[in-house]
């Protein structure tokens, strides 16, 4: 299965964590599928897990901010869809754009990760649907914010500078502090629930969020997956 096939999915599991919004003057935003730029250190299935997991956590931390619009991810997904965007493909600008014309959206953010050995980098590009440019290339590229045990600052971290890039205010201070808060761990084991109840394995997905939800018992996104799997 592709790369999208895989990000879409588990990003159609995760929708129901992310507010829907009604149309308005907000700045939209879609995030696109990121791919594993060539990590090392931890076993291929934790790799695979971040595939499904990133673009989701990403959303969902972008989300907090009341200045933007998150496009639902069901729509992402059938734009890409009817686009026939990313299929075992790097999603680049123009494909980008494409998807975000089709989705409705003014800004589309996609990107790579990386984990070697612990140092972990993600690149995201911000690209402008109307003029199909990249607006800004963002990075964890402070030194300091490499270890893979900060993800979820580093998360946080890209989405200040990804609602920056388009023009909003920063992000409002309480929810930045929760999503910091987030251990790496709970981070991991949730993106693998994603995975895991996307290929339709609900008992490895039910453990995956327990274990998620017993190093982070106030993960909400968690909580909300192993009721999904619980059938609640």
């Amino acid at each position: 299965m592709g790369l999208t096939n895989r990000w879409a999915g588990a990003l159609a599991v995760a929708a129901v964590a992310l507010p829907l919004h009604a149309q308005d003057g907000r700045p939209a935003i879609a995030v696109l599928a990121f791919e594993n730029g060539g990590s090392y250190g931890q076993d291929k299935e934790t790799f695979e897990a971040l595939e499904f997991g990133l673009p989701a956590l990403l959303a969902a931390t972008l989300s907090t901010h009341p200045g933007a619009r998150i496009i639902d991810i069901g729509a992402v997904r059938d734009a890409m869809t009817r686009q026939q965007v990313g299929v075992d493909q790097r999603i680049d600008a123009a494909s980008a754009t494409q998807v975000a014309k089709a989705a409705d959206a003014r800004y589309v953010v996609t990107g790579s990760f990386a984990d070697f050995y612990g140092k972990f980098r993600i690149n995201a590009r911000v690209v402008d649907a109307r003029s199909g440019e990249i607006v800004k290339v963002v990075s964890n590229d402070d030194a300091k914010l490499q270890d893979r045990a900060q993800l979820g600052a580093i998360l946080q971290l890209l989405s200040e500078r990804i609602v920056a890039a388009v023009g909003l205010p920063p992000m409002p201070a309480g929810e930045a502090a929760r999503s910091r808060a987030v251990p790496t761990e709970a981070l991991t084991q949730y993106s693998r629930g994603l995975m895991f109840e996307t290929r339709g394995n609900p008992a490895k997905a039910a453990e995956a969020y327990r274990r998620a939800l017993t190093v982070y018992p106030d993960y909400t996104e968690a909580r909300d997956g192993l009721a999904r799997v619980r059938g609640a």
